[in-house]
């Protein structure tokens, strides 16, 4: 028998391989997996960590049941973003799965593995047809600085709070001198308060004065920081948006 009639049974078998869909119940530290055939039944289940290594071991177990062309995953914005790109980037088609309804979890309880099971059967039903998002695309980018910039905007303003609160209570000596100023103004004439005899309530107060001030003057560096990487995604992917009378602005501010 010649070597081209041994190799040509071989990919035949390969070419025979069935058809199975991918499952995934996501966590933090640990995913659990199940392959089912296209009509349904359960094949194999599995708990892998969610590191590289982790990612390709399940995608070598699943694989080594048959052709993995599709998987249904929960949680593809949060704990399996990046188990997620992972599949994508090995030519698996990921579906976003929600997690299994109340009856279904009545009637089969409620483990990971059949959380699992239910994320693969729903792809095999149509039950689940939205691709999963991409979080490696700039929108991703922009939620990242957003989220960011929205958490530095509720610091900031919580310092500006406190401060203008200690101010109601300040001595006149303190407050005096600082009512009626901006925030930028209010800020740079808090940095510049004298430091006072330590152990009585004007040097506290000029402490915390001072502190919260350099905390809002950190909060701004770290704003205006933010909005610059906004406007760079923008005008590397989107440039026009930015010319955009009344757009260019809102985006820097808002995405």
């Amino acid at each position: 028998m010649t070597s081209a009639s041994m190799a040509q049974p071989a990919r035949l078998h390969h070419e025979r391989r069935q058809e199975v869909v991918l499952g995934v119940d996501t966590h933090k530290d640990t995913h659990v997996a199940a392959v089912v055939t296209t009509t349904g039944k359960l094949i194999d289940s599995g708990s892998f960590p969610t590191t590289a290594d982790g990612y390709q071991q399940l995608l070598n177990w699943a694989r080594s049941h048959g052709a993995v062309d599709r998987g249904g995953v929960e949680c593809t914005g949060s704990y399996g973003a990046a188990l997620s790109r992972f599949l994508r980037g090995n030519g698996v088609a990921v579906i976003e799965v929600n997690q299994p309804d109340k009856a279904t979890r009545r009637r089969r309880g409620k483990t990971d593995t059949i959380d699992a099971e239910a994320a693969a059967h729903a792809v095999l039903s149509g039950r689940a047809t939205a691709t999963a998002k991409h979080t490696d695309v700039p929108v991703e980018a922009l939620r990242l600085f957003k989220m960011a910039k929205v958490s530095a905007v509720k610091a900031r303003t919580q310092a500006i709070n406190q401060l203008r609160a200690i101010l109601v209570t300040a001595s006149p000596e303190i407050r005096e001198p600082l009512d009626g100023l901006s925030i930028p103004k209010l800020v740079r004439a808090c940095l510049a308060l004298p430091k006072a005899a330590a152990g009585t309530a004007i040097s506290a107060t000029v402490f915390t004065l001072r502190l919260l001030a350099r905390r809002v003057e950190e909060l701004d560096d770290e704003i205006d920081a933010l909005k610059q990487q906004i406007t760079n995604v923008l005008r590397l992917h989107t440039p026009e948006l930015l010319e955009c009378y009344g757009v260019g602005r809102t985006l820097q501010q808002h995405s």
